[in-house]
Formats: C-alpha cells, structure tokens, sequence
C-alpha cells in the first residue's frame, strides 16, 4: 500500500484528535466510515490506525470500534516511545518555539569523551549547544555531537531551525533508533546562568544516543530540562 496514504490518513485523525474533535473515551467513526471519507482501502485505514495505537492515541476493542484514550496534558510533553524534533514537540503542545545556537564548532573525540558518548577516539564531530526557548521561556539546554561524516555540511544557520529535517530532507539519512536516559540532576551555574529556573536547584537531563539505519550512531545529546515544564510520556503494555 502506499505510504504516503495511510501516513497522511493518521496525520489527519490524529490532529483531529490533540484538536478534541475526536475526544477523550469516545469513539471513532466507523471503518467505512473513513474509508468513505478519506476514499481508500480498509487495509490502509486499518494501517493509519495501528500507528495511532502505537503512539497510544486510540485503542482497538474487537467488535466495538476504536476508542480515543489520548489526553492533553499541561506541561510541554515528550515521547519516550518515539524520535521526535523540537518543532515538531513545540506544534503538536501549540508552544511557539525559539532556538539560539550558543555554540557550532568542530571538535575532535577524546579517549575520555569517545568513551562517555560511543564514538571513536578520534572521530570529528560538530559540537553543537542550544538553548530552546517556549512561549518565550528558556527552558531546555541541548548539547548535540554530530558525526561529521554522517553530517556534512551542516551550519549555525541549520542548527538554529532543525538539525533532524536536514539530516532527513536534504542529506536523505533515515533516523531510526534513540536509546535514552533520563536523571534528575542539581542544576549547574550554566543551567541557572541560560535557562529560566523559577527557583529550582536541579534538572532532568535526557542523554540520547542516535543511531541511523546502518545502525551507525551519528548524534550523541545530552538535554538538560527545566523541571516545571518537563514531562516525559509514554505508552506501555502488557505482555503475558
């Protein structure tokens, strides 16, 4: 089936969900229903909603329909389960966001450093800090290492909107997997000097390791949040 089709049929319904068109706990129209609406096959419906099931949007319940379970939160919320850009955090939470590059320069990996991150001692990454600014608040340090070979010609002008969309529009590489960790720090003067703190004294720091479809890792990140605004979110299940 095409791709295109069922990803724009699952972008379209899940907007019309985060927009409470679909609300918390009712149900979607009916199979034939979209099939008619958005004039494709029920394989392809049926492909659009398994992926807004993955993203923990709807719930399928045999002989009953889909269920919407997706509620919005207060604060800024990201994905555990998914990779997902500032922007594209920033629109899906309707934040207006800012970035300011504070630092682009290239550095060469030490022993030390090769080993805290993955990469190879020697290696020539672009060492990339930012800070990210929602509805006018300093609220998230970034500081990315980029695998030079893996990102040529990337700049200041490029850093300051989306390195990702770069990478996947214009370079063409597939960003597949992130292994994340996720601590509770005290802030450090750098953190209480860049970001707004209102008064706390420490930070959750995501460090993330960023692996393309060669399975190469290309993006080392650490991102040290501001905690009023920081909620991680994810979609678990059973297994038996």
């Amino acid at each position: 089936m095409p791709k295109a089709k069922y990803e724009g049929i699952y972008r379209s319904i899940k907007k019309r969900i985060e927009a409470q068109d679909y609300p918390y706990q009712s149900l979607l129209p009916s199979e034939n229903t979209l099939i008619a609406e958005y004039d494709c096959s029920r394989n392809t419906v049926r492909r659009a909603l398994a992926e807004l099931v993955a993203d923990g949007y709807v719930q399928t319940m045999q002989g009953r329909g889909v269920r919407v379970i997706y509620q919005p939160v207060g604060k800024t919320t990201f994905t555990i389960g998914g990779i997902e850009t500032f922007q594209e955090t920033a629109r899906r939470n309707r934040l207006q966001a800012v970035t300011r590059v504070i630092r682009f320069e290239t550095i060469i990996a030490t022993e030390q450093f090769a080993a805290e991150s993955g990469f190879s001692e020697g290696d020539e990454l672009w060492a990339v800090q930012r800070v990210r600014y929602l509805d006018g608040k300093a609220l998230i340090l970034d500081i990315n290492y980029f695998l030079k070979e893996f990102v040529p010609g990337l700049t200041e002008e490029i850093a300051s909107h989306s390195i990702y969309d770069f990478i996947e529009n214009v370079l063409g590489m597939q960003i597949i997997t992130s292994k994340r960790r996720i601590t509770v720090e005290h802030a450090t003067a750098r953190d209480e000097k860049l970001l707004d703190m209102d008064g706390y004294d420490c930070v959750a720091v995501v460090v993330n390791q960023t692996f393309n479809s060669d399975g190469m890792l290309f993006e080392y990140t650490q991102s040290r949040h501001q905690p009023d605004y920081f909620c991680f979110q994810d979609i678990a299940t059973r297994k038996k």
